[in-house]
């Protein structure tokens, strides 16, 4: 087993809120503020529901026209939440000895996207533009610049599981020694070449998403920021949350559809388990990847039988935030810190509409369902297989 890594601060901003009030009220009620009908995005005026960012984004502390981004705005806009704990951070270990590792997949896909429209139209480029700004390391880039942090600093993007092999890349940098902590997180905002890539796939929802639902008919899009500050040494708290163990897997299987059984799920979860010393039954919750596509949920369900049978109560959260891509392990974790941090209710499954009798009959949770051990395990799922699971805990001082 290998010992916990300390989570010493979190932020997190998405269609939930963007105060922890606001946050747990969205998941206690079943509803979230940032979460709208939008005909905005989609080229042929098709209606969608998006999850936006439920605030007003900052303006960055510089003029670089390289980090001119939407994208970065809302990364700066979250940091703020533990902009103190961060600035902490670096003075107690020196800014070699911290890390910078973000999850994305749209980086400034937007500024590029409308930088290339008016180079069609009028032959230039808009003024300010810089190619730099859609480069997928932008943001880490960006982040290590605005905090002068000297130690690695990379973006990871590998689709809907980008910032869980963030946390898994931080992992193994403390566990190597390389760092003493790790800003660790992800980042991406809505943008139109995703929304249409995903229309075009016909994998978007005109209406609202209903994971593992009879009627489900596709995913919703959102943006969301969330970070962490990962340290192998206790923080002070008496009930201190904790990145367990992590798993991954890469079954290559197809290019945007998951194993029909499963199997890449289940190894990541199974890795996850092993990481962390613990069985199946010592997981009290798990929050799925649920995207409510066809194929993911009768997959992960699945999976999620192969190992829990129907012992664990298991609930997808995508209804309230929206599938954040890039950012989707990191929102999903931070929401799994909410919960042990603050002891919050479960987010309910069912209740909300039909479910799917024909999937794996795994237990979902409904508006009672409690913690009954303090060990979350989060599963983000991607495009060409590509598996992560992560298991939070409390550590009790």
């Amino acid at each position: 087993m290998s010992d916990p890594i300390y989570i010493h601060a979190c932020s997190f901003i998405s269609a939930l809120g963007d105060t922890p009030e606001l946050i747990h009220q969205s998941l206690i009620s079943g509803d979230a503020p940032g979460f709208e009908r939008d005909q905005s995005y989609l080229t042929d005026g098709t209606e969608t529901w998006l999850g936006h960012a439920a605030t007003s984004l900052l303006p960055l502390p510089t003029s670089n026209t390289r980090y001119q981004s939407r994208n970065n705005q809302l990364a700066y806009t979250t940091l703020q939440q533990i902009d103190d704990d961060i600035r902490a951070t670096i003075k107690q270990f020196g800014a070699h000895r911290v890390a910078a590792i973000i999850g994305t997949s749209t980086s400034g896909s937007e500024e590029a996207s409308q930088a290339v429209t008016q180079r069609l139209a009028s032959q230039s480029l808009p003024e300010g533009y810089c190619y730099a700004q859609q480069e997928l390391g932008n943001p880490a880039a960006f982040i290590a610049d605005h905090y002068q942090i000297k130690g690695p600093k990379y973006v990871i993007s590998t689709a809907c599981s980008s910032s869980g092999r963030a946390f898994i890349s931080a992992k193994r940098l403390l566990q190597a020694d390389l760092v003493d902590a790790v800003l660790v997180g992800g980042v991406d905002t809505l943008c139109p070449l995703t929304l249409n890539g995903f229309h075009s796939l016909e994998a978007l929802s005109n209406e609202r998403c209903q994971p593992m639902g009879a009627n489900r008919k596709g995913i919703n899009i959102g943006e969301a920021a969330a970070f962490m500050i990962l340290r192998k040494d206790k923080p002070s708290d008496e009930q201190a949350v904790c990145l367990w163990g992590v798993g991954e897997s890469s079954d290559a299987h197809h290019i945007s559809a998951p194993h029909p059984e499963g199997l890449g799920a289940i190894s990541a979860m199974k890795m996850a388990l092993e990481d962390a010393n613990l069985q199946p039954s010592d997981i009290g919750y798990i929050n799925a990847h649920g995207t409510a596509t066809p194929l993911n949920d009768q997959m992960e369900t699945k999976a999620i039988f192969n190992l829990f049978s129907n012992d664990t109560p298991v609930s997808s959260t995508k209804r309230l935030t929206g599938h954040t891509l890039g950012t989707a392990s990191a929102a999903e974790a931070a929401i799994c810190w909410h919960l042990l941090k603050f002891q919050l209710p479960l987010p309910a499954q069912t209740g909300l509409y039909p479910l799917d009798e024909t999937l794996a009959p795994i237990a979902f949770t409904d508006n009672t369902t409690e913690l009954s051990s303090p060990y979350i395990l989060s599963n983000s799922f991607a495009f060409g297989g590509n598996n992560v699971s992560l298991i939070f805990g409390v550590e009790h001082g």
